[in-house]
């Protein structure tokens, strides 16, 4: 089945996103790949450098803020974009969710890379995560 991986919605000053997948692994790189080509065409970029990324939260919701901020401090820190990210695994025990994965980028380079619109945070604006016939959606707003 093709699906698109994520699309962009109206919205006042932010950008709204809605990602999707067949499994929340899925669901949560493709939100990965949306927050960045926000910022940049992410098919330009060269996977050269391999970042690991360990995060927890009380639920889905907060585990995806925090997997997408994580690369976002990478971005702020190392001026490095990211077009690829593999999820290894997603599990919650008992009060707690857990993700590792990865994000694959590049410096940025300006001759190289389209210069889009900076994000700068993620927000639990509008941040919902469900799962309807079979396919994930999540919802979130990033401030730009």
């Amino acid at each position: 089945m093709n699906f698109k991986r994520f699309e962009f919605k109206e919205h006042t000053a932010d950008v709204l996103i809605v990602a999707y997948g067949r499994s929340l692994e899925e669901l949560f790189e493709n939100a990965a790949v949306a927050v960045f080509e926000v910022m940049t065409d992410t098919s330009r970029i060269e996977p050269k450098l391999e970042y690991s990324v360990e995060e927890e939260g009380i639920d889905y919701e907060s585990l995806l803020l925090r997997w997408l901020e994580s690369f976002l401090v990478y971005y702020d820190a190392d001026n490095v974009v990211f077009g690829k990210f593999k999820v290894d695994k997603i599990w919650c025990r008992n009060e707690e969710c857990y993700i590792k994965g990865k994000g694959w980028g590049e410096e940025f380079d300006e001759n190289k890379h389209e210069k889009r619109t900076i994000v700068k945070a993620i927000t639990y604006a509008e941040m919902k995560i469900e799962k309807k016939n079979g396919l994930w959606t999540a919802t979130f707003v990033v401030d730009i």
